[in-house]
C-alpha cells in the first residue's frame, strides 16, 4: 500500500509539473503570436490545437502506447461538444468584456465548482479548504484585476462560460473515475468532437471578436512557425489538463490555473518586460500563500482519511479474526457435546 501511495503521489506531482510548464510555455508562445505577429484568431487556433492533439494520440495508439477503451458514444459526443463550447464562451467573454471582468469570470469558476460539487455530488469541503481558496482568489484578484466594466451581453456570456467550464471539468473527473478510463483514453475519444465544434464555430467567433477573416490572414513563415510550436505545446497542455483533473479534482486544477497566472505575470515582467507594480507583488504573494495553505490542508485531509480507512480496515480485520476463532472453537466443541449426549442416553 505504501508503494502504491508513493507512486500515486509521484504521478500527481508529475502531472502538476507538466501542466504548469506546458501552460506557461503556451501562454508565452501565443502572446508572441498574437501580440507581436498580429495573429488574433484564438478560437480557431484552439481548434487546430485539438486536431493536432487527436492526431498525436491516434499515432500513439497505433504505436501501442495505450489502448482505446470504448466509451458510450452519446457521453463522449456531449462531453466533447461541451468542452468546445466552454472554450468558445471563454474567448467570447474576453472579447465582450474588459480584462478585469474577464479575470473575475475566471475567479468565479472555483466557488461555482465548489457549489456544484457540494449540491450535486455531495462532496464536502472543510472550512480550512474554503478559507485557503478565498485567500487564493483574493490574491489573484489583487494581482490581476485592474478595471471592471459591466455590460449586459458580456455578463450573460461570462455566466455561460462559468457554467460550461465548471460542468465540463467536473465531468472530466467524474467520467474518468466512474467509467474507469484513463485521461489519455478520454482525451482520445472526445478530442475529435471538441475539434469539430471549435473548427466549425471558431472562424465565426473570431470574426465577431476581431472583425477579421482567419482565411484571409497573411501567413508569413514566422507566423506558421509559431502556430506549429503552439500546436505542439498544446498536446502537452490538453493531456496534462485531463491528467490533473483525473488524478486530483476540478477545484485543484483551477487552483493550479491561478498559479499559472501568477507565473505568467512574473515571467512577463522578467522576460517580456511587462509593467509590474507593488500591487501585483502583494497579490501574487497572497495568492501563493493561499495555494500553500490549500495544498497543506488537502494533504492533511487526505492523511486523515487514509488513517480513518486504515483504522476501519484494522478493526474489520480484528472482527473477522475473532469470528473465525469463535467459529473454530464451536466446531471443535461440537464432537465433545455429541459424545456427552450419547453417554447420557
Amino acid at each position: 500500500m505504501g508503494e502504491i501511495s508513493s507512486s500515486f503521489q509521484l504521478g500527481v506531482i508529475g502531472a502538476l509539473f507538466l501542466s504548469v510548464a506546458s501552460s506557461v510555455s503556451i501562454v508565452i508562445c501565443n502572446k508572441a503570436l498574437m501580440s507581436s505577429l498580429g495573429f488574433p484568431f484564438a478560437t480557431t487556433l484552439t481548434s487546430w490545437h485539438m486536431i493536432v492533439t487527436f492526431g498525436t494520440l491516434y499515432a500513439a495508439k497505433r504505436l501501442k502506447f495505450f489502448e482505446a477503451k470504448p466509451i458510450d458514444m452519446k457521453t463522449v459526443i456531449l462531453f466533447g461538444i461541451l468542452n468546445g463550447v466552454s472554450v468558445g464562451f471563454l474567448n467570447l467573454s474576453l472579447g465582450f468584456n474588459s480584462i478585469g471582468f474577464y479575470q473575475m469570470t475566471k475567479l468565479a469558476i472555483i466557488p461555482f465548482t465548489v457549489l456544484l460539487e457540494t449540491v450535486f455530488l455531495k462532496k464536502e469541503f472543510s472550512l480550512k479548504i474554503k478559507f485557503s481558496l478565498s485567500l487564493l482568489l483574493l490574491g489573484v484578484g489583487i494581482a490581476s484585476i485592474t478595471d471592471l466594466q459591466l455590460n449586459f451581453l458580456g455578463t450573460i456570456i461570462s455566466v455561460l462560460a462559468i457554467i460550461t467550464t465548471c460542468v465540463s471539468q467536473i465531468l472530466t473527473s467524474t467520467i474518468q473515475k466512474k467509467l474507469n478510463v484513463s485521461s489519455t483514453q478520454l482525451l482520445y475519444q472526445s478530442a475529435p468532437f471538441q475539434a469539430a465544434i471549435l473548427f466549425l464555430t471558431g472562424p465565426l467567433v473570431d470574426q465577431m471578436l476581431v472583425n477579421k477573416n482567419v482565411f484571409a490572414f497573411n501567413y508569413t513563415p514566422m507566423v506558421l512557425v509559431f502556430i506549429v510550436l503552439s500546436c505542439i505545446i498544446a498536446v502537452s497542455v490538453n493531456f496534462s489538463t485531463f491528467l490533473v483533473i483525473g488524478k486530483t479534482s476540478p477545484v485543484t486544477y483551477q487552483v493550479l490555473g491561478h498559479l499559472k497566472t501568477c507565473l505568467v505575470l512574473g515571467v512577463g515582467y522578467l522576460i517580456l518586460k511587462d509593467p509590474f507594480t507593488f500591487r501585483n507583488i502583494i497579490g501574487i504573494l497572497v495568492a501563493i500563500f493561499g495555494m500553500a495553505l490549500y495544498s497543506y490542508f488537502c494533504i492533511q485531509d487526505n492523511t486523515n482519511k487514509q488513517s480513518i480507512n486504515g483504522s476501519s480496515i484494522a478493526i474489520s480485520g480484528k472482527r473477522q479474526r475473532r469470528s473465525t476463532l469463535l467459529l473454530n472453537e464451536k466446531e471443535n466443541n461440537e464432537p465433545l457435546k455429541s459424545i456427552n449426549k450419547d453417554s447420557v442416553v
